[in-house]
């Protein structure tokens, strides 16, 4: 591998936008991989993303851009996936080009439904990539805000410190800060545990609860999530950081939170359905909720105590009245 690693950037979505602005501070070419032909014409020819962050303009010269995933996976390096975890298994099935010798990062807030796996996992069960050659890339950081060049901080997390060194080396800026993490699991696992109690705090928030009450299911939600993180992988974390309890706040409270809003349409009254119709993005708590629910049954004996995953899964895969969870769920907490 050369010392100026290529970077290629899978995904079209806000997140993957935000990363390939952060990577084009740093690198004279990224590369793009996004679905749509007509997105990647629209960035030629106008250069932004119609559909997402359409405000960041990009230097065309600057992007290798393609709807073929298997140009990019041969083009690359550096492999970062920002789609939502729903299409991974889709989006894979496509490769015919080796990832052997790649460097995989997950910009993924998700489980591959599939396979019930973090993407990390999925990656080194499936397409046999060594863990040393897996990443992750989590916040607390919102899109928006990276648009915005508002000041931001990443957490990058993997077992191998200098490839976590390369990638942060190519996404800080001025306003992008990064911290190196060892945790690559109990990182993924808390991006993706984020997602459902932001859920949940929206759903509070359309039912009517104040702030006091978001406040302690905030509180209850950092316990849950070290309770669950512990028993997927134990090891010495402190749960306070901002990978953790910092990406929590930011999905939980900011209105940039899709978690969050799509919650908010649950409290209110909206379907499954209609809240997804109503959304232009996906929310990936709803599919995380599941994942998180039924990983947690199958340990039996060994189940972390989580009333408020169990409280959404019951709403959202259940179909049972929010106001009446809730009102339980106000029981358990402290």
């Amino acid at each position: 591998m050369s010392s100026k690693p290529k970077f290629a950037v899978i995904g079209g979505g806000s997140w993957a936008t935000a990363i390939v602005k952060m990577l084009c501070e740093n690198l004279e070419e990224v590369g793009w991989y996004m679905r749509s032909p007509y997105a990647l014409e629209h960035i030629k020819q106008q250069q932004h993303n119609p559909n997402y962050l359409s405000s960041v303009e990009f230097n065309v010269s600057q992007l290798k851009l393609s709807n073929d995933i298997n140009e990019m996976v041969e083009y690359a390096d550096y492999l970062i996936f920002a789609i939502p975890s729903a299409f991974v298994h889709a989006e894979l099935e496509k490769l015919t080009a080796s990832l052997k010798g790649k460097i995989i990062f997950s910009a993924i807030k998700g489980i591959v439904p599939e396979t019930s796996l973090i993407v990390g996992d999925h990656f080194f069960t499936h397409y046999k990539i060594p863990f040393n050659d897996i990443g992750v890339i989590t916040g607390p950081c919102h899109a928006e805000e990276v648009a915005l060049e508002r000041l931001s901080y990443l957490t990058i997390a993997s077992a191998d410190t200098q490839k976590a060194e390369t990638v942060a080396k190519y996404l800080r800026s001025d306003y992008i800060k990064c911290s190196i993490s060892d945790d690559v699991i109990g990182t993924e696992y808390a991006a993706m545990l984020k997602n459902i109690y932001a859920l949940a705090a929206g759903i509070a928030h359309g039912l009517g609860y104040g702030d006091n009450f978001q406040s302690v299911l905030m509180s209850n939600a950092i316990r849950e999530m070290k309770r669950y993180v512990k028993k997927v992988h134990k090891m010495k974390r402190d749960i306070n950081g901002s990978a953790y309890l910092g990406d929590l706040l930011v999905t939980g409270y900011s209105v940039f939170s899709r978690n969050r809003m799509f919650g908010n349409m649950i409290g209110k009254g909206y379907t499954v359905k209609s809240a997804q119709m109503e959304m232009s993005m996906i929310a990936e708590g709803y599919y995380a909720t599941k994942s998180a629910y039924e990983l947690n049954q199958l340990k039996k004996n060994k189940k972390a105590k989580t009333p408020i995953i169990n409280a959404v899964y019951s709403i959202l895969y259940e179909n049972k009245d929010p106001k009446k969870v809730f009102k339980k769920l106000t029981e358990k907490l402290n």
